[in-house]
């Protein structure tokens, strides 16, 4: 199904539309526009898989089962994995 809809766009974005017509890298003003729309669905989705990834490595954290460590006790483990690695 396809619907015609009617946009107001700013003269830059006409003007760069145009010119990719001009140019032959796309016969219409609706190629554009399509091509525009599924590489800004492409880009929302990328997003959206990236903040749920986000959010199950924080809920990973956050039932980690492991203690939680001072600032303190990290440096002093660094200290000596760094010491161990060094010598």
């Amino acid at each position: 199904m396809v619907e015609k809809l009617s946009i107001t766009l700013p003269s830059e974005m006409v003007d760069a539309i145009k010119s990719r017509i001009e140019a032959g890298s796309h016969a219409s003003t609706s190629e554009v526009i399509r091509e525009a729309m599924r590489t800004w669905l492409r880009l929302e989705e990328e997003h959206e898989e990236r903040i749920e990834a986000l959010r199950i490595r924080v809920k990973q954290s956050l039932e980690d089962p492991r203690p939680n460590l001072s600032a303190k006790q990290v440096r002093e483990r660094l200290d000596a994995l760094y010491a161990k690695h060094n010598s």
